[in-house]
């Protein structure tokens, strides 16, 4: 039996989906993994790609579902986008971050999308040149 912090992930995973279908992204991809990499939705908006992290939390709990996205979490993100991109040939594809923040309540979820949630800067990869040729 999955621990209940899973099934509530999942639970938040399927309510941010809902929520960007909603407002017209076209899902390609949910819990895309690479080796240890995973992206836990992959979608576009318009022209550009989007790499969509979930972060579930329950209301009243001492932490944001932002907080989830740490430094760390971000490098992570940033290493499975380059995976993506690599294996499906879209370098030349404009793309960015997005969080989907989702707090859930004994009554359903609150979900709120955070366009553009945080940038691939150089500081993300030890100094390393722009991650997109565009």
């Amino acid at each position: 039996m999955p621990a209940r912090h899973l099934k509530r992930g999942a639970r938040g995973e399927e309510a941010a989906a809902r929520h960007l279908a909603a407002k017209g992204y076209a899902l390609k991809h949910r819990n895309w993994r690479h080796a240890q990499l995973e992206l836990d939705i992959v979608c576009m908006d318009g022209p550009t790609l989007v790499f969509v992290e979930v972060k579930t939390r329950d209301a009243g709990g001492m932490a944001t579902p932002a907080d989830g996205l740490t430094h760390a979490k971000q490098e992570r993100l940033c290493r499975a986008a380059a995976a993506y991109l690599s294996e499906h040939g879209l370098w030349e594809t404009p793309c960015r971050f997005d969080l989907v923040a989702v707090t859930a309540a004994e009554d359903g979820f609150e979900v709120e999308h955070v366009p553009d949630a945080f940038q691939w800067s150089p500081s993300l990869r030890g100094g390393d040149a722009s991650w997109q040729p565009w």
